[in-house]
């Protein structure tokens, strides 16, 4: 059997801004860089959802990815988010971008336009053809408003070589089980829901990216460690756990909760971009008593 890319613990790195104009605080995204990695994750994503790039302006996109690129420093790989609901823009876009020192890409389905199956069977093939890295699919439905089906995961898998796994956020769990049934060797399916993640190990998946795991790196990885090594028993405790933390970070959507969360434990400053809002006054609440409770 081939083995399989980005196995284990990624991280769904969030940017940190300053409370004065919200520009990145490089100095925080550094601390939480190093944490991360001395947490032993097996990888870092990088301008993905949870990273805010959707509201940065191309320079900052740039800016971030080298910064990251150069702290990391070859220690880790980098999974660059690099998505797009224009496929012809999106493969310029592949064209000019630097990617020394990155891994992959994670590649969302096209959004807002609604594409049926033979178009996101066309839209992969040609985003496969223009990267030059391995290339992750993220299927993500509750952002995009369309399901990269079963059917056409598995044909993007078998056909084109250069695409080696998806992220399934669908919450299908019978979706996620044919694609694990019938997938080829080499091809990876990583979780995309903190709150799945054990059952789809348990199932056979290969890892998760994970939100969770910019606040709690170590527990995320050593649940995932032991449930790839098939102990259950060991890894159901932590899930537990982490569940209700896992479920309040998104009461609010992704990355409100983790921030709020990470400004609790004093890693980051609480700011978002519009058409983001910081966590409700409930729900910082909420996140610090169950954050004491973790801690109790």
């Amino acid at each position: 059997m081939k083995a399989r890319p980005f196995s284990g613990t990624g991280v769904a790195l969030v940017t940190p801004f300053r409370k004065q104009q919200e520009n990145v605080d490089f100095t925080k995204l550094e601390h939480l860089i190093e944490t991360i990695i001395a947490s032993g994750v097996d990888y870092i994503v990088a301008l993905g959802t949870t990273s805010e790039a959707a509201t940065m302006t191309e320079s900052e996109r740039s800016a971030v990815q080298e910064f990251i690129v150069e702290t990391v420093g070859g220690r880790l790989p980098i999974m660059l988010g690099l998505g797009g609901n224009n496929t012809l823009s999106l493969t310029d876009t592949l064209a000019a971008t630097n990617f020394d020192g990155i891994s992959g890409i994670l590649s969302v389905a096209p959004y807002y336009n609604k594409p049926n199956q033979r178009g996101l069977l066309q839209h992969y093939r040609s985003v496969a053809e223009a990267s030059p890295v391995p290339v992750v699919i993220y299927n993500v439905p509750g952002r995009t408003g369309v399901n990269i089906s079963a059917e056409t995961t598995l044909t993007l898998a078998k056909e084109c070589p250069n695409i080696l796994g998806i992220k399934e956020a669908s919450g299908n769990m019978a979706q996620v089980m044919e694609i694990l049934r019938q997938r080829p060797d080499g091809f990876s399916v990583i979780s995309g829901d903190d709150s799945l993640t054990l059952p789809m190990l348990a199932m056979g998946a290969d890892g998760v990216i994970s939100v969770m795991a910019n606040a709690l790196p170590k527990e995320m990885g050593q649940m995932v460690k032991f449930a790839l090594k098939g102990e259950l028993k060991k890894a159901l405790p932590l899930h537990y756990r982490m569940l209700p933390l896992m479920n309040a970070i998104f009461d609010e959507g992704n990355p409100t909760g983790i921030k709020a969360l990470m400004e609790i434990q004093g890693l980051i400053n609480n700011v978002l971009r519009l058409p983001l809002v910081k966590a409700s006054k409930q729900l910082t609440n909420k996140l610090s008593t169950l954050y004491n409770e973790f801690n109790g």
